[in-house]
């Protein structure tokens, strides 16, 4: 069964999060033929210190 696992911004708010594993579990479902009952979808919040783009600390880059 398809477990799908989404890393994004922390303080997306709850009916975002609701919205992404809706219509990820219908595209997945439908992508694979599977019923939707067997979709797992997993959103990991990262916060901007832990992540790197191009060599630099997200979080520097967002404060230029």
């Amino acid at each position: 069964m398809p477990v799908i696992t989404i890393s994004g911004p922390e303080k997306v708010s709850k009916e975002t999060k609701k919205e992404i594993i809706e219509k990820t579990s219908k595209i997945v479902s439908e992508a694979y033929g599977l019923p939707i009952q067997t979709i797992t979808v997993i959103i990991e919040e990262t916060n901007s210190d832990n992540v790197g783009v191009s060599g630099e600390q997200l979080s520097e880059r967002l404060n230029k």
